[in-house]
């Protein structure tokens, strides 16, 4: 059941996943913690979690191996070392939820919910965090659900489908075969049906009404009829990672596809232009004839435009390295500056690089990049953007950081490349496309090879490309000021859900001392 469980929240992600299958993924796993040792629920809610992330993450291990040059089996010893890490949390889970039903009995499972936000919190924070695939985030497309974010975060979502699981299961143990009640006999002796069933139609009866609100927030659609509307043209060079890496051989060549790309977005009408992620193969501050070209696009076309790049600062000994991003303004200028604040793990830099001192070639291959410590805003056309770079878009409250700082539009660049014809650009496109629905902005997303593209604030794809293909996107969006109750107050619903779980904690304390 534990594998069942870990498959079905595998499934319930992009690319080959349903989000149908997130709703009863818990189910196996917490009806099998009804029983047992405690250990016995730690080793169950690994298992749970190692089949999840391996489903999910598998995409990892050929980064490492293609670009990070070191072989297969190094690079996925070093993938499942994180898979690893990550499974500690549905472990932890599990042993709560254990100690939770040994103390109080199946019923207790309605406080599973809460216990698996708590886990994902402390996921997206722990050494750096890495909140990738929450359970949340498995309803992006399923619009009316997926509303609650604007509320709650991506976190009360998933709170919402994992009370289904918990209400699934405490059904399932009451019902022969799966279990029997204290008195060790079969069927509902003990119990009534509406405690074996009432958790269930509880939150069958909340899906339903969240999903009648979500659907009349959808269809008002008042925050699409606000704010200044701009038109901006995303420009999606499709260039292979190897070829990006090969800098002395193509840089002219993949320069030169940005520009004829980018002149075409102007004339189609473009009054922003977006490049993906590291997207100029040189330094935009050093090389100064190149850049002077893409200056007098702007200057020319009175247009400003952002641009992925890489920027060295020499005012410090010894030099440091940032992911940046840089607005060339509507003058030819440097109209602002983004320097990228939550870095990639063996991506741009070597966490615990003595821990891995077996994966040589990928030390040497990653930058190391300085992290940025500011939200920077943008200046666009009388009003501020923001622009998360890359994986920073999976962080809820670092792109609030954003909106609270007074971002009217978000925007983010990535370079997917490096994940090939895999799960994760789809996986990582509708991660970001929750970020809109949470702020009440539309987000605009330019990725080297897809996917790019324009999300209201509703969380509807308005434009979008394909994968792995050369493109130029100009749609329409809006600069928008309203605040939603995420923005306003953050992650306190799962804050709320850890301190719950604390409490938890204590009362099954108290109950097994008074057991003693």
């Amino acid at each position: 059941m534990a594998i069942a469980s870990g498959v079905l929240l595998a499934l319930s992600f992009p690319r080959y996943g349903h989000p149908a299958l997130a709703w009863i993924a818990l189910t196996p796993l917490m009806v099998s913690l009804t029983d047992g040792s405690l250990p016995r629920a730690f080793g169950l809610g690994l298992t749970t979690g190692a089949v999840y992330f391996i489903g999910t993450l598998y995409w990892i291990s050929r980064v490492m191996a293609v670009y990070g040059q070191i072989s297969l089996p190094v690079a996925a010893l070093i993938n499942l070392a994180l898979v690893a890490y990550l499974a500690l949390f549905p472990a932890v889970f599990a042993m709560i939820v254990r100690r939770t039903t040994a103390a109080f009995g199946p019923t207790a499972l309605v406080t599973a919910p809460l216990v698996w936000v708590a886990t994902e919190l402390g996921r997206t924070y722990l050494f750096t965090g890495f909140p990738w695939v929450l359970l949340g985030y498995s309803q992006a497309t399923v619009l009316p659900v997926a509303q609650l974010a604007s509320l709650f975060g991506v976190y009360g979502v998933s709170a919402l489908v994992a009370s289904v699981s918990a209400g699934a299961a405490i059904a399932a143990i009451n019902l022969a075969p799966f279990g029997r009640t204290r008195t060790g006999k079969h069927g509902m002796s003990g119990l009534t049906a509406a405690r074996a069933f009432g958790p269930l139609a509880f939150a069958f009866a909340l899906v339903f009404v969240v999903a009648v609100w979500g659907s009349r927030r959808v269809a008002g659609g008042g925050l699409t009829r606000q704010g200044d509307p701009i038109r901006v043209g995303l420009v999606q060079g499709n260039i292979d990672q190897a070829r990006k890496m090969d800098t002395t051989a193509t840089a002219t060549d993949v320069f030169g596809i940005h520009l004829r790309l980018t002149r075409q977005a102007i004339r189609e009408g473009a009054a922003l232009v977006i490049w993906p992620e590291s997207s100029i193969p040189f330094h935009v501050e050093e090389d100064r004839a190149a850049a002077d070209e893409l200056r007098a696009i702007a200057r020319q076309a009175h247009v400003p435009i952002l641009v992925g790049s890489d920027q060295v600062d020499r005012s410090v000994k010894p030099p440091r390295l940032y992911n940046a991003a840089f607005l060339i303004a509507p003058d030819g200028s440097t109209g602002g500056v983004y320097r990228k604040i939550h870095l990639v793990p063996f991506g741009e830099y070597v966490p615990l690089q003595r821990v891995f001192f077996f994966a040589g070639h990928l030390v040497d291959a990653v930058s190391d990049f300085s992290a940025g410590t500011e939200a920077s805003l943008l200046p666009v056309a009388g009003h501020v953007i923001s622009t998360a770079i890359c994986y920073e878009v999976v962080y809820p409250d670092l792109v609030r950081q954003f909106a609270i700082h007074g971002s009217e539009l978000l925007t983010t660049i990535t370079n997917d490349a490096w994940f090939g014809d895999s799960s994760a650009p789809y996986q990582h496109f509708e991660q970001a496309s929750m970020r809109a629905i949470e702020e009440g902005r539309y987000l605009v997303r330019s990725a080297n090879t897809g996917i790019s593209g324009i999300v209201d604030p509703y969380g509807r794809i308005l434009e979008k490309t394909d994968v792995q293909q050369e493109a130029v996107l100009v749609g329409t969006a809006r600069f928008l000021t309203d605040t939603t109750l995420y923005q306003r107050y953050g992650d306190v619903f799962a804050y709320a859900c850890a301190v719950a779980t604390l409490l938890l904690l204590l009362q099954s304390r108290a109950w097994r001392l008074s057991r003693n």
